[in-house]
């Protein structure tokens, strides 16, 4: 059993613990509390008799208006102090079948096969609550999975700008994958679209039968067509070179075809080694070397002028699904 998954600032024990091993930290003083355990014939024997209480989810908890009727105890032996009403209120099925449909004891105790780290998360998502420690992004895709088990839809309680979400979402710069797979796999639209982004330097002919087969033909097409259309929208504006000017004492038309063939060479440059994550700096210095070599005051300006349109152009362009 791993320590490091309890809140340990309170400790309960049950009546007829007395050969019980205590939780590490576990004092004579934090023991006051005491619950009614499950019954004797129970099924399942891999729960203790003892164990921890969630400091957030306690017996006393002062965040919410009524005091909790149900206490839910994780497969690994932490509690967790709820409202039968918002459970109810949250779940289609009753809970994954786990809350009584008929009037019950307000000291009910509910064993749940999930580990303390899962319930946890689900529980927050349920009471829209942030989370105040570190989560693994294993644990919260796990969760995630969990939630249509305890007959709550995904895409209805991660919603942008929810605790949840912006948990999520902080994983995609360094997760991509992972995250959008898991998105696309719940119809997560939002956090979809947001990760996407991260993805542009994403060689998708690496991508494993396995992972595409998880992100689903949607949101796998929609990846696909935002990097083919990219690198679509990067060669059409890399077709136009800078404005000629009429011709003057020093610059001719041979001049300006010598602009023009040079801007041709380093367009051909990049559309050959063009990436959806090309940045507008990489644009600019691929094509401001091309000024050096520039006599003609007026081919300077308007390259100067094209340069920069290309740059903003280019970041006006969708980098999203």
């Amino acid at each position: 059993m791993n320590p490091e998954l309890f809140e340990l600032d309170s400790v309960i024990q049950w009546p007829d613990s007395k050969n019980c091993t205590p939780f590490p930290g576990f004092t004579e003083k934090s023991a006051s509390e005491v619950v009614t355990p499950p019954s004797s014939d129970s099924n399942n024997k891999n729960y203790s008799n003892c164990f921890s209480v969630s400091t957030t989810f306690g017996p006393k908890a002062d965040w919410h208006s009524h005091l909790p009727d149900i206490t839910l105890v994780s497969f690994d032996s932490l509690a967790f102090y709820v409202h039968s009403h918002t459970l109810f209120a949250a779940s289609e099925n009753a809970f994954g079948s786990l809350l009584p449909t008929a009037a019950f004891d307000a000291n009910l105790v509910i064993r749940v096969p999930e580990s303390s780290a899962m319930l946890n998360i689900i529980l927050r998502t349920v009471y829209h609550m942030p989370f105040s420690e570190y989560h693994s992004f294993e644990d919260l895709s796990g969760a995630v999975g969990l939630l249509p088990v305890y007959g709550m839809h995904p895409k209805s309680y991660i919603l942008k700008d929810t605790h949840l979400y912006m948990l999520l979402l902080s994983y995609s710069p360094t997760l991509p994958l992972k995250v959008y797979t898991l998105a696309a796999k719940h119809s997560l639209e939002d956090l979809a679209v947001s990760t996407s982004s991260h993805l542009l330097s994403f060689n998708l002919s690496t991508l494993s039968d396995e992972t595409a087969e998880a992100v689903g033909p949607e949101y796998l097409r929609r990846l696909f067509f935002l990097h083919i259309g990219r690198l679509d929208a990067l060669k059409r504006l890399l077709l136009q070179p800078p404005n000629p000017h009429p011709p003057t004492d020093h610059c001719g038309a041979s001049g300006q075809k010598a602009l023009t063939r040079v801007w041709a060479l380093a367009s051909a440059y990049l559309a050959w080694d063009s990436r959806p994550d090309l940045s507008a700096n990489l644009l600019e210095s691929t094509f401001a070397p091309l000024i050096k070599d520039l006599s003609c005051k007026i081919c300077t300006e308007n390259l100067n002028t094209r340069i920069k349109d290309l740059s903003f152009q280019w970041s006006q362009v969708k980098c999203t699904i």
